[in-house]
C-alpha cells in the first residue's frame, strides 16, 4: 500500500459497530464492565478510548512503528518520553532546538537532575566526540530543525548512538511522515507536534509518540497513562481527519515554499535564505537522500536586523504574523520575539537566531501569491 493510501486507509477500518466510515467521536470518561475487571477493552478515557486507538494505531502505521500514543501537546509528549529516563540520566540533543523544547530540557536538568549537553549534529563526528566524553541515555534532535532548517544524517547519528548503547529520539513534526520516516532509518522513537501539519488546520493542539520496539512502546503506554496528557476524543477526531490529506497538503506546502524561497534567495536585502531544496543549502544533499520532499517551512535573514524585520512584517499580506506552522493558512514568525523568546539572548544568537531572522510556514495557497506578497513586503524593507 503506497503512502497516499495509508493515510486514508492504515488502521482505520469502517467502525465494526454501525459500519461508520469514519471513526465515532466517543466522548465518554468510563466503560461499563461486566464484572470486576472484565471489560470490553476499555476502563476510563485517560487509559485509552476507541477513537484514540484509532489514531495511534494509524500513527504506528505512517510511520513504520510498533506503538503510536497520541498526547495533548507536543510538549506532553516530550514530557512523558522524559519520564523515561530516571535522575542522573544523560541526553545529548542537538543544539538547534524549538524554544519550547530547550526550556524542558532547561527545567528537567534543574529540577530532576537530568543531564543535557548540547552539540551540533550536523556531522556525525560530533556526536562520536560527545559520546566518548560518557555514556548517554538518549540522543534527541530535530531534522529539520525548528527555526534554521538544519538537518541531522538520521540513519547516521542512530548508528553511532546505538553503538554507546544510546537510544534515538527523533521530532519530526517539519517534515512529518509524508516527507520522512525516521524509525526506518534507524531512530527509536519518533515525537510529533500533531497541531502542525498532522492536524493541518491550526484548530487542534495535540501531539505524538511512536516507537519502534513494542517492548519499550508498552513502557510508554504505561507512561501515558500514568502522566496523564492525553487528548480529547474530539480532538484525537480532528487529527484523523487532517492525516487524510496529508500527502496532497505536504506536496502544495512545498510548492509553496520553493516559490518564496526563490523570491528571498534573489533579494539583496536577504542575508541568508535557509530552505533544504536550494541548491545551496549546505544540506540539500541529505535532504535529498533521507526526504521524499523538501517541506513547507524556512527561514530567511533580512539585511537590516530587527528594525527591517518589523518593516518587512508591516507591509507583509497574506502571511499571518502568528506562532505555531503547518496549517492550511501561510504564517510567519518572528522566533527572537516568539517561539525562541525563552532562550537567552546570547545564547539564541550564538545559535543563529538573530533578530533579522524570519520563520515562514507556507500554507496551501497559491505559490504565484505568496511569492508576489514577499516581493512586495520586500520592497518595503
Amino acid at each position: 500500500m503506497r503512502f497516499d493510501t495509508k493515510l486514508i486507509h492504515a488502521a482505520q477500518p469502517p467502525d465494526p459497530l454501525t459500519g461508520a466510515v469514519n471513526p465515532p467521536i466517543y466522548l465518554s470518561s468510563t466503560f461499563a464492565q461486566s464484572a470486576p475487571n472484565k471489560h470490553k477493552g476499555y476502563v476510563y478515557g485517560r487509559s485509552a478510548n476507541p477513537t484514540r486507538t484509532v489514531l495511534e494505531n494509524a500513527l504506528a502505521a505512517l510511520e513504520s512503528g510498533a506503538v503510536g500514543l497520541a498526547f495533548s501537546s507536543g510538549l506532553g509528549a516530550l514530557t512523558t518520553l522524559l519520564e523515561q529516563f530516571p535522575s542522573g540520566s544523560r541526553i545529548v540533543a542537538g543544539n538547534d532546538l524549538y524554544g519550547g523544547t530547550w526550556r524542558l530540557f532547561e527545567h528537567h536538568r534543574r529540577q530532576f537532575g537530568i543531564v543535557v549537553d548540547y552539540v551540533d549534529l550536523a556531522r556525525g563526528a560530533n556526536l562520536e566526540a560527545e559520546l566518548a566524553k560518557g555514556p548517554a541515555a538518549l540522543v534527541y534532535f530535530e531534522t529539520p530543525t525548528n527555526p534554521l532548517m538544519r538537518l541531522a544524517d538520521i540513519a547516521d547519528l542512530s548508528m553511532r548512538a546505538h553503538r554507546s548503547g544510546a537510544l534515538v529520539a527523533v521530532d519530526n513534526t517539519f517534515a512529518s511522515p509524508a516527507l520522512q520516516r525516521p524509525l526506518e532509518l534507524g531512530a527509536d522513537i519518533v515525537l510529533h507536534s500533531s497541531t502542525k501539519y498532522l492536524g493541518g488546520h491550526s484548530d487542534i493542539i495535540g501531539g505524538a509518540l511512536v516507537v519502534k520496539a513494542p517492548e519499550l512502546g508498552e513502557r510508554m503506554r504505561w507512561l501515558q497513562n500514568a502522566v496523564g496528557a492525553v487528548p480529547s476524543p474530539f480532538d484525537v477526531f480532528l487529527v484523523l481527519r487532517g492525516i487524510h490529506t496529508l500527502g496532497v497538503r505536504m506536496r502544495a506546502h512545498g510548492e509553496g515554499a520553493r516559490a518564496v524561497a526563490e523570491v528571498l534567495e534573489k533579494s539583496p536585502k536577504v542575508s541568508a535564505v535557509h530552505y533544504p531544496g536550494l541548491v545551496r543549502h549546505p544540506q540539500h544533499a541529505l535532504a535529498r537522500r533521507q526526504m521524499e520532499g523538501f517541506g513547507g517551512m524556512l527561514s530567511a535573514e533580512l539585511t537590516g536586523g530587527l528594525p527591517a524585520a518589523r518593516r518587512f512584517l508591516k507591509a507583509l499580506e497574506i502571511f499571518t504574523l502568528a506562532e505555531s506552522l503547518g496549517g492550511v493558512e501561510s504564517l510567519i514568525d518572528h522566533p527572537a520575539t516568539m517561539t525562541h523568546a525563552s532562550v537567552p539572548k546570547a545564547q539564541r544568537e550564538a545559535g543563529g537566531v538573530t533578530d533579522g531572522l524570519l520563520r515562514f510556514s507556507c500554507g496551501i495557497e497559491d505559490p504565484a501569491d505568496l511569492a508576489d506578497a514577499v516581493r512586495s513586503a520586500l520592497k518595503g524593507v
